[in-house]
């Protein structure tokens, strides 16, 4: 796969490059990895309604992922902000446990997005992984994994579901 073409997968179709471009931040706090949960949100609708698929498919997407994700843009940043595929690959993760419906999908976007930009332990200790593709990635998986669980006690005691 050419570089050009992983680089567009791993920035979301470039739609990393908006708040990058037009907020003019520097440092890791861009906006770049919202913009990446916000593209994740409507696919949620077309994610593997069976579960044991979804399982397989989050697997494959994850690998898929760190792939993309270590061969993005230019290796010597460990984790660059324009590379999002971590955000939409983690926000998938979300689903593990609570059922693919709308208010599920508004409630993890915005817990992704605390513990995406909070990391607790072990999301800050998940990015000194010595590969950048998982150490890219896993962070936000744990944080996608932290906000189902999170979301599917939100379900039980607010909800009642």
């Amino acid at each position: 796969m050419g570089k050009t073409i992983i680089n567009l997968i791993a920035s979301g179709f470039y739609i990393s490059h908006i708040p990058d471009r037009f907020f003019q931040r520097k440092g890791k706090f861009r906006g770049c990895g919202l913009f990446g949960t916000l593209l994740a949100f409507p696919f949620f609708y077309i994610l593997p309604q069976n579960y044991i698929l979804f399982i397989i498919f989050l697997i494959l997407f994850s690998f898929f992922s760190i792939y993309i994700a270590h061969n993005a843009f230019e290796p010597t940043e460990k984790d660059n902000p324009l590379i999002v595929i971590d955000e939409i690959c983690g926000y998938f993760w979300g689903f593990l446990i609570v059922p693919l419906d709308f208010k599920n999908a508004l409630i993890l976007l915005v817990l992704f997005r605390i513990f995406d930009t909070i990391k607790p332990w072990p999301i800050k200790k998940a990015e000194s992984i010595s590969l950048r593709g998982a150490a890219i990635v896993i962070d936000d998986i744990i944080a996608g994994i932290y906000s189902s669980i999170l979301t599917f006690i939100i379900n039980k005691t607010i909800f009642l579901v």
